[in-house]
C-alpha cells in the first residue's frame, strides 16, 4: 500500500487527496479508529469494502433463489388470467387496505409502484418476465412477506416454497435482517464495529438458513464459497 505521511500528527498535503475522495467526516470515522494513522486508516477502509464485497456475494445468491423461488409457486398457483406481476385482481397488484394512524393505507401501492417503475426502467412494450423479476428489489421481496399479506400471499402462495409448518414470522425476521444489512453494505457504511460484524455474522447464517430451506444444494455452495468468515479475520485494526 501507498506510503502515507504526517506531520505534527496531521496528514501532509500528499494525503489531501483522501479527503477529497471520502469526505472529511467520512475519513475521520476510520482515523479515530486508526489512531490517526493514515496508513492503518487507509487499510481498514479497503477491508471495509472486502468485506462489504464478500457479503454482496452471499446475499446476491440468496436474493436470486427467493425471487425465483417467489415466481415458481405463484406462476404455478396463481389462476389470473396474466401474469402475477401484472394482473391487477393479484395479491400483490389488488388494493390491500388497511388503516394506520387513523387513514386508510392501501398498503399495495408500493408493490405496484415498484412493479411499474421496474417495467419503465425496462424501455420495451413487452418485457420478459424474467426480466422485470431482475430489475425488483430485495426490499420488494422481503415485503411480500410481511404480516398484511399473510392471508392473501403466504398461506395460499409463498407457504409452498418453504418446508411444511414454517413460520411465516420466521422467514419475514430473516430477510428483514438480510435486507438491512444488505443496505449497509451497499450504501459503504462503516461495518468495523463489533455490533456490524454481528450483524453480519446473523445475517450471514440467516442466509445459510434460508437457503437450506429452499434449496439444500445451494446451502452448501455458500457455505464452500463464502468469504465473510475469512475477511473478518483478516481485519487490520
Amino acid at each position: 500500500m501507498r506510503k502515507l505521511r504526517k506531520r505534527r500528527g496531521r496528514l501532509d498535503d500528499s494525503t489531501q487527496w483522501i479527503i477529497t475522495w471520502l469526505s472529511a467526516p467520512r475519513w475521520q470515522r476510520y482515523l479515530q479508529v486508526a489512531s490517526n494513522d493514515p496508513e492503518r486508516a487507509l487499510a481498514l477502509y479497503e477491508w471495509n469494502l472486502q468485506l462489504a464485497a464478500a457479503l454482496m456475494h452471499d446475499v446476491a445468491h440468496i436474493e436470486v433463489a427467493v425471487r425465483n423461488s417467489y415466481n415458481k409457486v405463484l406462476e404455478a398457483h396463481w389462476a389470473g388470467g396474466e401474469h402475477w406481476l401484472l394482473d391487477s385482481s393479484s395479491p400483490i397488484r389488488s388494493a390491500l387496505v388497511r388503516k394506520r394512524r387513523g387513514k386508510n393505507i392501501d398498503l399495495n401501492e408500493r408493490n405496484r409502484r415498484s412493479i411499474d417503475e421496474a417495467l419503465q426502467r425496462l424501455h420495451t412494450n413487452a418485457p420478459a418476465i424474467g426480466a422485470i423479476i431482475a430489475e425488483l428489489s430485495f426490499g420488494f421481496w422481503r415485503h411480500l412477506t410481511d404480516t398484511a399479506h399473510e392471508k392473501t400471499l403466504w398461506i395460499p402462495y409463498l407457504s409452498r416454497a418453504f418446508p411444511k409448518g414454517t413460520d411465516r414470522r420466521d422467514i419475514e425476521a430473516s430477510l428483514t435482517i438480510i435486507n438491512t444489512v444488505r443496505n449497509r453494505a451497499s450504501h459503504h457504511e462503516p461495518l468495523f464495529t463489533s455490533r456490524r460484524e454481528q450483524e453480519i455474522t446473523q445475517c450471514q447464517a440467516k442466509i445459510v438458513d434460508l437457503a437450506q430451506m429452499l434449496l439444500p444444494e445451494l446451502a452448501t455452495h455458500l457455505q464452500a464459497t463464502s468469504t465473510i468468515t475469512t475477511v473478518l479475520g483478516q481485519k487490520p485494526i
